[in-house]
């Protein structure tokens, strides 16, 4: 059985920062939602600062959003591989996360609304 997926505008202002800068903020991120998994907030490419990501061959299928490219954060100090993910063509129930991108969190890289 597949998860339930919910897709929703996030409410309120989202940030994302690396390696202790700001790659961007958004007023129009979208929340999405997957069984039992944590949301994934998805920031609007033209609301990141892309110079820091770099294109990684890595890629992965999702059966239900489909095939996820991959990039790389690019800091002062260091690259966070593979931190970011983004569906160019998603299957057509998540049309709305295309042209989106959206961050692994860890020490280095952190989502929040602010």
């Amino acid at each position: 059985m597949a998860p339930k997926i919910t897709l929703t505008r996030a409410t309120g202002t989202w940030v994302v920062r690396a390696g202790g800068a700001v790659l961007g903020e958004s007023k129009s991120a979208l929340e999405l939602s997957e069984g039992d998994h944590p949301s994934v907030i998805y920031f609007p490419r033209s609301d990141i600062a892309t110079a820091f990501l770099d294109a990684s061959a890595h890629k992965s299928h999702c059966p239900h959003k489909g095939t996820a490219s991959y990039y790389s954060i690019v800091t002062k100090s260091k690259t966070i591989e593979n931190a970011v993910w983004s569906y160019e063509a998603p299957l057509e129930a998540l049309a709305k996360i295309a042209g989106h991108l959206a961050f692994y969190t860890s020490e280095d890289v952190t989502v929040e609304r602010v």
